[in-house]
């Protein structure tokens, strides 16, 4: 099933870090007959075959693949537990990106989409799927088009092993969570749904349904393709392969970049035009936490960022500049992450609020004298009691906020507010957001 790897540009300790954007970074073209062209035709068994399906979720063991979309659970065994139930699923692929900050699902279905239909199709034949489920949010339509265009190539040239359709979720943070978008696509809310144990196999109708991230399948087409000990020569050890990150903020050059994993952040950020130190960096998107500025040589893996308290998340750096305020850019964010919760449990309904609430007048230098307490006891009130993980991110960024910026809350708390406090964001948000910590009228 592996073959040789292909040449592709983009070098690192003289290991390629260029693989699921290779065709992109060598063309400039995303379209079927240049896919091809670098990748070589996709090896699919003709009809059932549980042979070949034992043989792929192997290679996909051997690599050490864990998904990309955020929680970091190893593919195979995701694999292994739908196999195991003999239900002939539907697999949901999941481009949703709810995070503004994140670009890299949409620079992939641009670059690679061909790349990411492949994933699906071995993991829908490994799994005896039922059907392809491609879902893509309702405000990214350039996505949208670069997937149905290429669901056209390749039903014109007769690819098509399985049934697959492109369906349009809301475009919302939470739309992305996989039990949110199972239950979208049945036709309820995008609304997370409350499983006690995370294990629980989702379902759409009366099949199983197995959710993986467009990046996660866009990496199995290329394990499929090359094998394990290829994917392997990129990262570390215990994390191998490469990564899709989204480096922003101040830097002079922000983007979507492959690195592989391990990478020191103060590298990748520097590739991306860091100049100056920064005053912090966002780690893992706005459920991530902020890492100090003496931080940087973390290598951006798992093991090394669970060790200062972090992980790889949403796939996000974002750099903020020394004038930039911490309190003011912490309290943008949480206003948007209570925003866009479901509400369908006290911690987000009422605490995610609350929280924002103190924040904003931290930021604005109104907060009282028990302020920081209050706050400290709000994000005790809100960890690990909703029906989903969203309010366990805000508290988690909230409180890493505590501690790198701890001098500046101190001072706005003592109503003390920095000058930078009502300048121009440097994290995205929408512009209800900004305006919930900017200049008084």
């Amino acid at each position: 099933m592996a073959t040789d790897a292909p040449a592709i540009a983009g070098q690192e300790n003289g290991v390629s870090t260029t693989r699921i954007l290779a065709g992109w970074a060598r063309t400039g073209r995303n379209d079927l007959v240049a896919h091809v062209d670098t990748y070589g035709p996709l090896a699919l068994p003709r009809g059932r075959d549980a042979a070949w399906a034992d043989g792929f979720v192997e290679l996909v063991r051997s690599s050490g693949l864990v998904g990309r979309g955020g929680a970091g659970f190893p593919t195979a065994r995701k694999l292994d537990s739908v196999r195991a139930r003999h239900s002939h699923p539907l697999l949901v692929v999941n481009a949703m990106e709810g995070e503004p900050a994140s670009s890299k699902d949409r620079t992939l279905l641009a670059a690679a989409p061909h790349l990411v239909l492949d994933g699906a199709e071995l993991v829908g034949a490994a799994i005896a799927g039922h059907e392809i489920i491609v879902c893509v949010p309702d405000d990214q339509d350039a996505s949208a088009n670069s997937v149905r265009v290429a669901m056209s190539e390749r039903a014109a040239a007769g690819l098509w092993r399985s049934p697959v359709k492109l369906l349009r979720p809301p475009g919302r943070y939470i739309s992305g969570e996989e039990s949110a978008l199972t239950a979208w696509v049945r036709g309820g809310p995008a609304h997370p749904q409350f499983r006690a144990v995370k294990g629980v196999p989702l379902t759409i109708g009366r099949r199983d349904a197995l959710v993986q991230s467009a990046e996660t399948l866009a990496h199995v087409a290329l394990i499929a393709r090359y094998g394990p000990r290829w994917f392997r020569t990129a990262g570390l050890h215990d994390a191998p392969g490469t990564c899709l990150v989204t480096a922003s903020g101040a830097l002079e050059h922000p983007g979507v970049y492959e690195v592989g994993v391990g990478t020191p952040i103060g590298r990748i950020l520097r590739g991306a035009g860091l100049g100056d130190l920064p005053g912090a960096v966002l780690v893992g998107g706005y459920g991530g936490t902020w890492l100090p500025a003496d931080g940087l040589e973390t290598p951006y893996a798992p093991g090394p960022l669970a060790s200062v308290g972090s992980a790889m998340g949403a796939g996000v750096l974002a750099a903020i500049p020394c004038t930039s305020c911490g309190v003011a850019e912490t309290a943008r964010v949480a206003s948007f992450m209570a925003n866009e919760s479901a509400g369908q449990c006290g911690p987000c309904l009422y605490g995610l609020h609350a929280i924002a609430r103190d924040l904003v007048g931290l930021a604005h230098g109104d907060g009282d004298r028990s302020v920081m307490a209050r706050l400290r006891v709000r994000l005790d009130m809100v960890d690990g009691r909703g029906a989903c993980r969203h309010p366990d991110g805000v508290a988690r960024m909230v409180r890493s906020a505590l501690e790198v910026f701890s001098t500046d809350f101190t001072e706005h708390a003592r109503h003390r507010p920095c000058a930078s406090w009502n300048r121009k964001p440097v994290l995205p948000v929408p512009r209800s957001s900004v305006d919930a910590v900017g200049p008084r009228r």
